[in-house]
């Protein structure tokens, strides 16, 4: 599933490929998407884009008429991406469509094979969303430990990783991956771990100067979740790469933690799988067995197809799981 550096690399590439280009005419949607249809129709405007979190804002811009910008707020769901063609080589499952003015035209698409993907015309970010870990970390860090009192922190570490309030960009595989180098039980209690955070930060005895060494040398948990995102913005490819889709050994080989085959798996209270090594940690499923996993899950892969009828591949299946 798409994470923070997924929808932050997604916007880069919007951004590169739009790039000094005009588009025209109007936002197509596909007629079997369930989301809602994109009123937007102009001679000639521009595309840019923003990232925050887990969401991904295109901005349409006018340029032959008077008319005001147009947002649209994108959540990648399980497999959401954007593409960039020309007319005649659009995706299978492109569910909407920016079209170039230029000839021959080339087009901007969204694409998204499960369809749990989300957009919102209009949007702004969700109010429900704390600051990106990546790119508002001071906020980040401050909304976290300002607000450990809440009873969102009664839970275990990984699960509360994942509530996008506090930890928007994290998701599944970055959790495993913060959570192995520091050696954290991912079912410790997620207050204990985050107090002794903030009792470093308060600790009066130490520099300045000390400090920093401590975290430079030493990144906390909070640390590693804007650190380890950068990380994997800097990999090439990685399956969620739109210009390197079917590259994904890179972030195979970065991986420490994340569907490791040494690796332990349980899967927590919200039914998400976490990997880990070790003891799982006093707050674990007591019902759940731990398991082993034999292989390196792999994105779902899509081949391109044209438009003119005849679809041009089949979707990867997935190898089944031993037990």
């Amino acid at each position: 599933m798409p994470e923070g550096p997924e929808l932050h690399r997604a916007s880069l590439f919007v951004n590169k490929v739009c790039k000094g280009l005009s588009f025209a005419g109007a936002v197509e949607k596909s007629a079997v998407s369930k989301n809602t249809d994109v009123p937007f129709s102009c001679p000639e405007y521009t595309i840019s884009s923003v990232s925050r979190g887990k969401e991904v804002k295109l901005i349409l811009t006018p340029l032959s008429d008077e008319s005001e910008e147009t947002h649209i707020v994108f959540r990648f769901g399980m497999s959401g991406s954007f593409k960039f063609t020309p007319q005649d080589q659009i995706p299978k499952h492109a569910h909407l469509r920016f079209y170039t003015k230029d000839s021959p035209q080339r087009v901007l698409c969204f694409v998204d094979p499960r369809r749990f993907g989300t957009w919102e015309v209009h949007g702004s970010w969700q109010p429900e969303r704390g600051p990106c870990v990546i790119q508002e970390y001071e906020k980040f860090r401050e909304n976290v430990l300002k607000n450990l009192s809440d009873k969102a922190f009664d839970k275990p570490i990984c699960e509360v990783m994942l509530n996008q309030k506090y930890f928007n960009g994290i998701g599944n595989y970055l959790r495993a991956e913060i959570l192995f180098r520091l050696e954290i039980p991912p079912f410790t209690p997620a207050r204990s771990v985050l107090e002794a955070v903030k009792h470093q930060n308060q600790n009066n005895d130490l520099s300045l100067s000390k400090k920093i060494k401590i975290k430079k040398e030493n990144p906390d948990i909070l640390h590693l979740c804007h650190l380890v995102p950068l990380e994997v913005i800097k990999l090439g490819g990685k399956g969620y790469d739109p210009e390197h889709s079917d590259d994904y050994s890179e972030f195979e080989q970065w991986l420490r933690c994340y569907f490791v085959p040494e690796m332990k798996s349980l899967r927590d209270n919200n039914g998400r799988t976490i990997w880990f090594q070790g003891d799982p940690g006093p707050l674990a499923p007591k019902d759940k067995k731990s398991k082993r996993r034999l292989s390196v899950k792999k994105p779902l892969k899509m081949e391109k197809t044209a438009t003119k009828g005849k679809l041009g591949g089949n979707v990867k299946k997935k190898k089944k799981k031993k037990k």
